[in-house]
Formats: structure tokens, C-alpha cells, sequence
């Protein structure tokens, strides 16, 4: 048996790009490593802060995040991700620069939840910033511009934290339910959303507590980069005699 080289990482065949903050990332969060079940490959963008992508349009960005992606792939990555819903901007051209597989955004599951509910009931988006995420991020992300949409800009400590970057400690609870509130706003306004797709990949933490409270399938980047990682390393059975 030959073993082939040619790369200075093995066994993690998944590449992130990370913006850079100081927010507390939990387990659940897309940066923390234990949220995985699988090893993974991270890589912070310098200079991509959640302001400048996620109310800025990442202006100016994308050579950065090209040349943190093709770095990615000469470590090992074999596909790479993000860790901003936002970024399905730089869908196309991130994965014509890298020549691997590339899912930048969890709001690519829209169609594909919409495939699985029963007629007259539509996917719901909850994002951190509704008011930032414009036609040109859904159209990319292959999500129908009528989407319903709610974001968490009116919390009290989900978008302040995370985005606006005023303290680098979260409460928790309270960031918990600027996300229940932003589902049953969502629901509220649109009782045909039969389904929910979390928009950041800093909200797996409270996907439970949503479908819970929503009695409604809640999908995010954790689901998404699961099937993702599937594809990569599909399971290897074995059969009995």
C-alpha cells in the first residue's frame, strides 16, 4: 500500500473561513471546534469583522477571502465553508477561485427545505440582520426573493454582541431570546412558514429551543455543513459473512 502526499494537513477534509471577532463562540457555534463531530480546518480572515461583512456587503473583501480559501486548500481542505450567511455574495466566485466544493451560506438549504414541506407552506428565514440581507445575498444563495424574513437588529443581545461588537462577553439567555422572538415574529406575520432556516451560523445554539417553542423544523449551518461533510467522507458500511 502506497500512501500519497502531497499536503501538510490530514483528516480534515472541511476548511472554514472565519471572520475575525472576540465574541464568545459556544459549543454550537460554527467556531467552535467541539461543535463538530468531525475535525475541521479553520482560517480568520484579517480584517472581515461581522459589521463590514454583515452591514457593510463585505466591500472590498473577497481577494481576502480567495487567498484564505486557496490557503485552506493547500493545507488539506478539500471543501471549503464560511462562517457568514452573508457571504453567499462570494458563492460563485470562491468556488471558481478554489477548484473544490464550496457552500458559503446556510440559506442554500432554502430550496431544498422547500422541496420537503406539503403545498401551501413556505420556508421562513430568521437572520441577524434583515435589513442587510438584500435580493443580491438571497438570489445567490438560490432563495426566492418573496422569502419571509425576520432578523434580530431589535434584540437586546444577539446583534449588539455579535455584530455592532460592544462588549466581548454575551449573556446567553438574552441572546436566546432575541432568537425566539425573532422565530415568533417570523410565524406571526406569516402563519404559512412551515419550516425555518437559521441565516447565521452563530444560532445553532438556540435551533432546539426555536423548534420547540415553534413546533416547526429548524434548520442551520450545523445541518447544512453535516450533509456537507456526508458527501466528503460518506460512511463506509460493513456487511455481514
Amino acid at each position: 500500500m502506497i500512501a500519497r502526499g502531497g499536503r501538510s494537513i490530514y483528516g480534515a477534509p472541511l476548511g472554514i473561513l472565519m471572520l475575525e471577532a472576540r465574541f464568545p463562540r459556544i459549543p454550537g457555534d460554527m467556531g467552535n471546534g467541539t461543535t463538530w463531530p468531525f475535525p475541521v480546518l479553520f482560517k480568520v480572515v484579517p480584517g472581515a469583522s461581522p459589521e463590514k461583512v454583515v452591514v457593510g456587503g463585505a466591500a472590498g473583501l473577497l481577494p481576502d477571502f480567495v487567498a484564505a480559501a486557496q490557503e485552506l486548500v493547500r493545507l488539506g481542505a478539500e471543501a471549503i465553508t464560511t462562517n457568514c450567511g452573508f457571504l453567499s455574495l462570494f458563492q460563485a466566485e470562491l468556488a471558481a477561485a478554489v477548484g473544490v466544493p464550496v457552500a458559503t451560506s446556510s440559506l442554500m438549504q432554502v430550496p431544498w427545505v422547500q422541496a420537503t414541506l406539503p403545498a401551501g407552506k413556505r420556508v421562513g428565514v430568521v437572520t441577524v440582520n434583515k435589513a442587510g440581507l438584500t435580493p443580491r445575498h438571497l438570489a445567490a444563495a438560490g432563495v426566492p426573493l418573496d422569502t419571509p424574513v425576520t432578523g434580530t437588529e431589535g434584540g437586546r443581545e444577539f446583534f449588539r454582541v455579535l455584530i455592532k461588537a460592544e462588549s466581548d462577553d454575551m449573556d446567553v439567555d438574552l441572546a436566546r431570546q432575541d432568537i425566539l422572538d425573532a422565530g415568533r415574529a417570523l410565524v406571526a406575520a406569516h402563519p404559512e412558514v412551515g419550516a425555518v432556516v437559521l441565516e447565521c451560523t452563530n444560532m445553532p445554539p438556540y435551533a432546539a429551543d426555536l423548534a420547540a417553542d415553534l413546533g416547526l423544523p429548524v434548520y442551520d449551518i450545523y445541518s447544512m455543513i453535516c450533509w456537507f461533510q456526508a458527501g466528503l467522507r460518506p460512511r463506509r458500511w460493513a456487511f455481514p459473512g
